[in-house]
């Protein structure tokens, strides 16, 4: 994290990220601030004792015992024998936070290697889309650029009707969902392997038929070069709108640029689209509030960062630092849905205490994940341990906000997530709203125990969960596959 001086955290990366488990709350992680990456793991972990599972559990063990940031919970030593993962382990340490709501899964074992591309790049492997699924239906919410999905045809608002590996053996996903869940979907997609084949039968604006995708190597482009970055029209009002994929390295330099074009157009009113963003690095984070911070003061507190008592030296209050880019925002509308977590509600509600009524939150209430992990490796193992270890309150105190910022924002006006039209499109419905606020329009607040946490109704729409074998750019990027 930016400013961290204390030398036990030169080791690791800072991270505040969430993906979403089953029950639409669940945990992931991402890198970033001030510190030094852990070095390469080796090609292929070794053999030897130093990485048997038992010796991965005790790393794992030591790792929470130091900095989980609730301590008060952990069991004073639990044996290593009956779990036959280093997963399991980590998940029978947390399970009183868990009981709790605190931790959502959020403290996990992951790859170096597969974290660190996805941090530098987008780097992942797959289909290249976003899937949520609707009672027993399945949609395409979003597909990225450069990825086999897209490639032939299958875009937001596709609904998959029917999975297989060939035409012969395709399975209707209602039948797939009634006989196992949304875990079924998973497993009839396949592994994330590049080469591994699927045949869809999909229908949309063409009509129904069969697609044969192979997935593949791809980079996540933070902002889309489709609709990512946009000045919009409204009633003559120009309004600046960024939608917000992720939070990775590469989106600094997008960022700079379009507030950059912001301040020279003289633009005031944004909406900023996080609807599906699950976190990533705190450091973009920081970056996207200075570039919102034209008319804020060295002074005013942009964040503040909590570790347990025993690692209490390394708290931080992170001031804002206005750039020659930075734009002075009159008003923003942030869209969230329940998917938006993290350093996504990390932007969004360090800005309540200075814009007020002027700040909204548009569409359905945040995910709720105020704390954040760090990550500490075992590199000869290829093993990330990403623990849960600060917390993060704005200028006002307010942090508490583990059911979502529907009761932490000022505004909120209530919309639903269009998958009919593009993202970005002015008539697309929570985008709509969105303009509809920033123009000083009335709306119907968003019902503040509407929760990602909530039990899933067959009329929600909601992202699928993460694999329980999810690759690094799963667990930052809710529903992807």
């Amino acid at each position: 994290m930016r400013g961290m001086k204390n030398d036990a955290l030169k080791n690791v990366i800072v991270i505040l990220a969430a993906a979403l488990t089953a029950c639409g709350g669940g945990g992931s992680s991402s890198g970033g601030g001030n510190v030094t990456v852990p070095q390469t793991p080796p090609t292929s972990p070794p053999t030897s004792s130093a990485c048997s599972l038992s010796s991965r559990q005790d790393f794992a063990f030591s790792v929470l015992n130091e900095w989980y940031l609730f301590p008060e919970t952990l069991p004073g030593s639990l044996a290593t024998a009956p779990y036959t993962s280093v997963q399991s382990y980590i998940d029978a340490l947390t399970a009183n936070a868990r009981a709790q709501g605190r931790d959502r899964n959020f403290t996990y074992v992951t790859s170096i290697r597969e974290e660190n591309a996805y941090y530098a790049s987008g780097s992942t492997a797959g289909l290249g889309v976003r899937l949520a699924y609707q009672g027993n239906r399945l949609f395409v919410i979003e597909a990225f650029e450069g990825a086999p999905a897209l490639a032939a045809g299958i875009d937001r608002g596709t609904e998959v009707l029917a999975i297989g590996t060939d035409a012969a053996n395709l399975t209707p996903v209602a039948d797939i969902i009634t006989a196992q869940g949304t875990s079924g979907i998973t497993s009839a997609l396949g592994p994330s392997t590049v080469g591994t084949s699927r045949v869809l039968r999909i229908t949309d604006a063409g009509g129904a038929r069969n697609v044969t995708v192979a997935k593949a190597d791809y980079n996540i482009a933070p902002l889309s070069p489709r609709y990512g970055v946009r000045v919009i029209d409204n009633g003559g009002q120009r309004v600046g709108y960024i939608n917000m994929r992720t939070f990775i390295s590469t989106a600094d330099n997008q960022l700079r640029t379009a507030f950059a074009d912001f301040r020279a157009q003289g633009i005031t009113h944004f909406v900023i689209d996080f609807r599906y963003n699950g976190g990533g690095l705190v450091s973009t984070a920081e970056l996207m509030g200075d570039l919102m911070a034209g008319n804020r003061f060295s002074s005013d507190i942009f964040t503040v960062t909590r570790f347990r008592a025993s690692k209490s030296s390394n708290n931080e209050t992170r001031r804002f630092t206005p750039t020659t880019q930075s734009v002075s925002p009159i008003k923003i509308a942030f869209i969230a849905t329940g998917a938006t977590a993290s350093a996504s509600e990390l932007v969004m509600n360090s800005f309540v205490p200075y814009l007020g009524v002027n700040a909204a939150l548009i569409g359905s209430n945040s995910f709720g994940k105020p704390i954040g992990q760090i990550a500490l490796d075992q590199s000869a193992c290829d093993d990330r341990i990403r623990v849960v270890a600060f917390a993060k309150e704005n200028a006002a105190g307010q942090g508490d906000y583990y059911s979502g910022l529907a009761g932490t924002m000022r505004a909120t006006c209530a919309a639903a997530d269009d998958i009919s039209r593009p993202l970005g499109d002015p008539l697309e419905a929570s985008l709509r709203t969105a303009l509809d606020f920033v123009a000083g329009r009335s709306c119907t607040p968003v019902v503040v125990a509407q929760t990602a946490q909530s039990t899933s109704t067959r009329s929600e729409r909601r992202v699928l969960p993460v694999p329980i074998d999810a690759r690094a750019a799963q667990r930052e990027v809710p529903g992807l596959f």
